[in-house]
């Protein structure tokens, strides 16, 4: 994963975290999301002038606080022409994402935030996370919210106020299985769609001396998609439950499929499946074992392609497909209109330079051109845009019509102990952890989360 300007260094805080894609991860997080690979440049396409703007009269820097992966090149790109134009420069503080929360919330509760800080939408984490009501501003008034995907701009809204702005490829960074075809084509597998059929290819892959899935767990967020996300098979066969969640009338512990989900999870993991440097292995390096062909599957956005593609020239996209995360035996799109968001701290002195800059990403030039040049958004919630989804990629979003939303973001307090999970994860795979205690760890930091929020149902 490329560095982006100035990333804030490790010794600034202690590393805790996100989720669930997410989400994210956060996720993952990214669901969770969440958290999705930095983007890097590709700019055939001049980046557009912010013409709409009138140009400032002095000089004004604007810092952003964003967590790695939520800032590409191709954003940063639009924001130099953005200071050309206006004088308004954007100061890109870019902190890892373990540790951005932390830092987040340190800033924001001692008063010193930043004039712009980056957050994973979804209305939990607008009140645990962010306290939107207190430190971020109200955006309802702004154009571009007449113009963003309704279900997307929902999920950074409370009380009927908006509070941030989400350029961010919701449906392209859907989390899916990327497969190699030729590996596939060669052992005569097909696409899996139990538990059981996915084990069995594993093992074949396996045996030929090629790792059957990159799973990169050194970031200690992306292992924690293969749960988050899997939510949607939770609800797909006990319907009803994340509402029984959210008020308080069950528990993950309880849930028969959230145990098999885990217990599946830590199959693939005792059975080699993912390799032997999983704990170890990087985000940074998904799309270099990919294209080698060292790995035949990784789990990663539905554009995976692109970003393969972007990193290696040489690449052929038609040599990947896709399939649905089939732990539980699921079968349901895990979708999240949740992502990445961009807030206007309240304690800011330049609120007006800071809508100024909203306004200009999202203008239609502006937004095509991350389309364009950002290899991780062929695709954003915003109307008229030219797609650059692939035409198998576009297949597969009308074949997968029974979608669910992912439980970091349909399930309250989920998406905000992301990190958490990630590490209870590895203490499950290594043995110092079962399946029973993650899930009892999981209800008792909802609860916890839930009481700091006063939230009446746990009263």
């Amino acid at each position: 994963m490329k560095k982006t300007s100035s990333t804030i260094c490790a010794f600034l805080v202690i590393a805790v975290l996100v989720a669930g894609c997410a989400a994210p991860a956060t996720a993952p997080a990214v669901n969770t999301a969440t958290a999705a690979p930095a983007a890097t440049a590709a700019s055939a396409t001049a980046a557009p002038a912010a013409t709409t703007a009138p140009a400032t009269t002095t000089s004004v820097t604007l810092s952003y606080l964003v967590s790695q992966g939520w800032a590409s090149d191709a954003e940063q790109a639009l924001a130099k022409q953005f200071a050309q134009k206006t004088g308004i420069s954007i100061d890109y503080q870019v902190v890892p994402s373990d540790q951005y929360f932390t830092l987040l919330k340190t800033k924001l509760n001692s008063g010193e935030g930043p004039d712009l800080f980056g957050g994973q939408s979804g209305k939990t984490d607008l009140v645990v996370n962010y306290d939107v009501e207190k430190n971020a501003v109200d955006l309802s008034a702004e154009p571009w919210t007449k113009t963003e995907d309704p279900q997307v701009l929902d999920q950074s809204t409370l009380n009927g106020k908006v509070y941030g702005q989400t350029v961010w490829n919701t449906l392209g960074t859907t989390w899916v299985v990327n497969y190699n075809k030729d590996i596939f084509s060669k052992l005569n597998l097909s696409v899996p769609t139990t538990f059981a059929d996915f084990k069995s290819a594993c093992q074949k892959i396996k045996a030929t001396g090629v790792t059957p899935i990159y799973e990169p767990m050194a970031d200690g967020w992306h292992q924690v998609l293969w749960y988050a996300e899997l939510g949607v098979q939770i609800e797909n066969l006990a319907p009803g439950t994340a509402d029984q969640l959210n008020t308080n009338k069950t528990t993950f512990a309880q849930n028969a499929t959230a145990l098999l989900l885990l217990q599946q999870y830590k199959d693939l993991y005792d059975t080699g499946c993912f390799g032997s440097n999983s704990l170890s292995d990087a985000v940074a390096d998904q799309t270099k074992t990919f294209s080698s062909g060292k790995a035949a599957m990784t789990v990663a956005n539905l554009t995976f392609a692109q970003s393969v593609k972007h990193d290696y020239p040489d690449f052929n996209t038609d040599s990947v497909g896709v399939f649905i995360i089939p732990l539980g035996d699921n079968q349901v799109l895990n979708v999240n209109p949740a992502g990445p968001t961009k807030f206007i701290w309240t304690g800011s002195k330049h609120i007006a330079e800071a809508k100024q800059f909203l306004n200009f990403l999202a203008q239609p030039d502006s937004l095509q051109y991350l389309v364009d040049n950002d290899p991780n958004s062929p695709t954003l919630p915003f109307p008229g845009l030219k797609s650059k989804l692939l035409p198998a990629q576009q297949a597969f979003l009308d074949a997968s019509t029974k979608r669910g939303v992912v439980y970091q973001t349909a399930v309250k307090y989920v998406n905000p102990q992301w990190m958490d999970m990630g590490k209870d994860l590895d203490a499950m795979f290594t043995g110092t952890e079962t399946p029973q205690q993650f899930l009892a760890n999981l209800d008792k930091r909802r609860a916890d989360e839930a009481k700091a929020a006063k939230d009446p149902n746990w009263s």
